[in-house]
């Protein structure tokens, strides 16, 4: 229990200088022999755009190859986007390494990984143009192959330059290129950490990880955070840190100004899944899981202000007294409401067949209403994949009443706030901002309380309820300081 297990973000790897002197070398600045540089683990992220460029964009959903080549029959857009991938990644290592024999060695290792999967891109779309192949079943394996590029390039870089600045740096690969079959996740971390001193090596690992499981399938972009979590379970971490581009802050300092939002200096992982519904994650509530039941504690620290303690996230923490510690929130929602005279005593089977579709879909619920006749779920997802479901709902229940419309939700966030009253302040905040609140949600946990309402007015209601419950209080460097 002497080692830290710490992930980079693709932001933050993308200014290497401000990882090695903030994160890095940071811990050994007040240490003679550098002793605080080791009994640390990094698991880093591919650099910033990069993944976005091999599978599709994470904000507009704008294809890269991946998106390309499991779209089209022609070699043309997805041959296309990979020079694209090509020429950034070759970008970033002239930016990192300069004109140098280095930077002659790192583009060779990631050459003939780009070289090796353009191969086998050509090769299976010429393999699927008989009629006993079918692509969709390759498109997983394609995927999970083309997100691995990011990271490994990363990791490599990232190995190679502290190499540089003196630093007994280790690359370790996860990412199981050309390896003849895949362990099961635990037991291709174990292997790999295997002869790893840590006292004496800094091991820097990339977040992806071939494994049976297919970490993929189940997080998608988020499988970095499975594969930290993963490394300090297994590794017996004392600590596992985050670092980001950002603190974790009372709000959203682009929207509400970065001098009235303050740091969260600790909070639980209750908060955390919090986020996560709502689209803001500090971790996946999933790895998250592994990393409470261990009782391993979280730190979310910003690369750019390293003195800053960040934000501790352990499984018992609660707030002494009750409060608001973040306003947070999503746009883009749709509210799909169905109203049926018959539903009453049937809620469940009418609430099962609409999650089906929803599912099935693959969009996102953050919340729900049920009363006697209606049922309204609240859905992130783009407007092609609501108008889907409306369809097989409207096939499904022929004699309902279905009504889709663009939503936002906003929520006031705190590991306590069951005191009298939090939520009349809340709502009153809003009223007085001549915000009309369509829906409200808080559960007996009260941890969050939930606002829908219309999306015009989603900025407007994340300052006012910022205003009203966390900027009255002089909260100083942090909402209780980690």
């Amino acid at each position: 229990m002497s080692h830290t297990v710490e992930k980079i973000g693709g932001t933050s790897m993308s200014e290497y200088e401000a990882v090695r002197d903030n994160v890095v070398l940071n811990n050994a600045k007040d240490d003679g022999e550098g002793e605080g540089l080791y009994n640390r683990i990094f698991v880093v992220s591919a650099y910033g755009g990069v993944t976005d460029l091999l599978l599709e964009n994470k904000k507009n959903g704008q294809p890269g190859v991946y998106g390309l080549f499991a779209s089209t029959d022609d070699d043309d857009p997805w041959m296309e986007a990979f020079d694209k991938v090509r020429k950034r990644i070759l970008e970033l290592n002239k930016e990192f390494f300069g004109d140098t024999d280095l930077q002659k060695e790192a583009n060779a290792y990631i050459k003939e990984r780009l070289d090796d999967a353009e191969r086998c891109l050509s090769d299976l779309q010429r393999l699927c143009q008989h009629g006993h192949f079918e692509l969709g079943a390759h498109l997983f394996t394609v995927r999970e192959m083309l997100a691995s590029i990011g990271e490994a390039h990363s990791a490599w870089n990232m190995a190679r330059l502290l190499q540089r600045d003196g630093v007994n740096a280790r690359f370790v690969d996860l990412s199981g290129w050309k390896t003849d079959g895949a362990k099961p996740l635990d037991e291709m971390i174990k292997s790999s950490f295997d002869g790893i001193d840590f006292d004496k090596e800094l091991p820097i690992v990339t977040g992806y990880t071939h494994c049976k499981e297919g970490l993929m399938a189940s997080f998608d972009r988020g499988y970095s955070e499975m594969t930290f979590s993963r490394i300090a379970v297994i590794t017996g971490a004392r600590e596992a840190v985050i670092h980001k581009e950002f603190h974790l802050s009372s709000a959203d300092p682009r929207l509400v100004g970065a001098d009235k939002v303050v740091p969260i200096g600790r909070t639980n992982y209750d908060v955390a899944d919090q986020l996560a519904n709502l689209g803001m994650e500090a971790i996946h509530p999933r790895a998250a899981k592994g990393l409470r039941q261990n009782g391993i504690p979280l730190r979310v620290k910003n690369t750019f202000d390293p003195e800053h303690a960040g934000t501790l996230i352990t499984g018992d923490y609660v707030s002494e007294q009750p409060r608001v510690e973040i306003i947070a929130g999503r746009k883009g929602l749709y509210a799909i409401e169905l109203f049926d005279q018959d539903m009453m005593g049937n809620i469940e089977k009418y609430d099962s067949g609409i999650l089906h579709q929803i599912s099935r879909f693959k969009a996102h619920v953050v919340s729900k209403d049920i009363n006697a006749n209606t049922i309204v779920h609240y859905v992130a997802g783009n407007l092609k994949t609501v108008n889907r479901i409306r369809r097989e709902l409207e096939e499904k229940y022929p004699e309902a009443e279905l009504d889709v419309r663009k939503v936002a939700v906003v929520s006031a966030i705190g590991s306590d706030m069951k005191v009298s009253g939090m939520l009349a302040k809340t709502a009153t905040a809003l009223s007085s901002s001549d915000i009309s609140v369509l829906a409200v949600h808080q559960s007996i946990r009260q941890v969050d309380m939930q606002f829908i309402i219309d999306e015009d007015d989603y900025d407007l209601a994340v300052k006012s309820l910022h205003k009203a419950l966390v900027e009255v209080h002089n909260h100083g460097d942090a909402i209780c300081a980690a």
